[in-house]
């Protein structure tokens, strides 16, 4: 296994599940820890995730695999979800029935107030203007500019997809990021009736949308890799990876003292250009593929403020921020609201800073992004004074950009490797960047492996 993130991590743990001792499973992570983007520490004395704070409930592998490695009893569900948008210098909550930010309900929308009245009146010509059928993949603002306007992919669309994505909707691919969507626009004329049925289809009895560990998700790679029974190894970089005559051959470790590991087979499960540079002498096209997926970088500050600090203590989970703003932060969590059972007398969030374009704003040291979130709570929240805890987490090319081709460019990759014995690829690269969906590459990974193993099902 080449990678221990969490989809490393996981593929480890399913090959143990299927195939039990009779597999040998080494994780080789470059980095000094596991996890990847999982990782926690404490502000103010509170475990507080640095990375990725949560998963979806409404998809299973995660919270399942959580329940596998025994993290059953630490699965904890928010306190609200209830988010807002930063609109023209206030904060508005997100409308009732939105579909990531497609709009369902022109009454909401108004109320919202997060476009203005020439915006609003755009956006029921979506139900009287010619069919925009889309017929191949395009960018998520041409297809939601074209029926209901620029204000709502610049004020809606757009910070919902750069909480997830940190990128831009004229990049982000429609039918990998928004595949609901993408699959009305093949067939409806009106997106504001489709967006209608897409919102009505949603159980209302379905449950929290997100769930997290008490101690936060970074708390869950230790405890796979303990579950899995591999052989983890941290430091240890994986610089070649060839073909032989009976599986593959690593090479690891420094250029001085390189070490030499022959595997039956190989999961690779690291980002696009390590993959990329892995794959590159024998499955070229694979990593060629790989090298043009972008990655965008980001930074989350988390800051610990008394309760008295605010004239009104936050009462929602969040709020996002649209580039047209022009603010440094784009997203701002209230981490101890959302999770009530991190409050502890304080107030906990993470503001993050950084899209793709905005690599300038992470020149900045620790320091300056701190006085950057600090100045946000002060000029949008009232906040008085300094928090009494802060911890910046840099994640430099940490997110993957879907954009347009995203999943013709997955399915070429995955041809690619499917006629290499032995060799499979997983991670956040390929059909999610969400925990869950990491997990669901790795388990089809582990799949592969045992069936050129011939040990699933004995």
């Amino acid at each position: 296994m080449v990678g221990g993130g969490i989809s490393g991590l996981a593929a480890a743990w399913y090959l143990r599940q299927g195939a039990g001792e009779r597999v040998k499973v080494t994780v080789l992570e470059g980095s000094p820890r596991i996890g990847g983007k999982l990782y926690a520490s404490e502000v103010a004395g509170v475990s507080v995730d640095a990375g990725a704070e949560a998963m979806l409930a409404r998809r299973p592998e995660g919270r399942d695999l959580a329940r596998a490695v025994g993290l059953g009893d630490d699965l904890v569900f928010p306190g609200t979800t209830r988010s807002a948008v930063y609109s023209r210098g206030a904060l508005h909550h997100l409308p009732k029935g939105q579909v990531m930010g497609v709009p369902s309900d022109l009454a909401e929308l108004a109320k919202s107030g997060i476009i203005s009245p020439g915006g609003l009146l755009r956006v029921p010509l979506d139900q009287i203007l010619p069919a925009t059928l889309v017929r191949t993949d395009v960018s998520v603002a041409a297809y939601i500019r074209a029926r209901m306007g620029g204000e709502v992919v610049d004020r809606l669309v757009e910070p919902l997809l750069g909480g997830v994505y940190a990128g831009r909707a004229e990049l982000l691919s429609l039918e990998a990021t928004m595949p609901r969507v993408a699959a009305v626009a093949r067939s409806e004329r009106s997106l504001l009736s489709a967006a209608r049925r897409l919102a009505e289809e949603t159980p209302k009895d379905a449950g929290p949308v997100f769930t997290t560990l008490r101690n936060g998700v970074g708390g869950l790679p230790e405890a796979v890799a303990k579950a899995s029974g591999a052989d983890v190894r941290t430091g240890v970089t994986v610089r070649e990876l060839r073909r032989t005559d009976s599986g593959w051959r690593l090479v690891a470790g420094p250029v001085p003292r390189p070490e030499t590991i022959e595997a039956d087979a190989v999961i690779v499960a690291t980002p696009g250009p390590a993959s990329s540079r892995l794959l590159k002498a024998d499955v070229p096209r694979a990593a060629a593929e790989l090298a043009r997926i972008q990655y965008a970088s980001m930074a989350v500050v988390t800051l610990a403020y008394p309760v008295d600090a605010f004239p009104e203590p936050p009462a929602s989970s969040g709020y996002l921020v649209p580039p047209v703003e022009r603010r440094p932060v784009k997203a701002v969590t209230f981490s101890s609201v959302k999770w009530p059972h991190l409050a502890n007398d304080l107030v906990i969030l993470r503001c993050s800073i950084g899209r793709l374009g905005e690599e300038h704003l992470l020149q900045r040291d620790d320091t300056e992004l701190v006085s950057l979130a600090t100045a946000e709570m002060a000029d949008v929240m009232g906040a008085r004074g300094l928090p009494l805890d802060s911890r910046v987490t840099r994640w430099g090319g940490a997110l993957p950009q879907y954009n347009v081709g995203h999943l013709d460019r997955v399915a070429r990759v995955r041809a690619a490797v499917a006629v290499q014995p032995g060799l499979a690829v997983c991670g956040a690269a390929y059909d999610g960047i969400g925990i869950p969906a990491c997990v669901g590459t790795a388990r089809t990974a582990a799949a592969r492996i045992l069936d050129h193993l011939d040990l699933r099902g004995e």
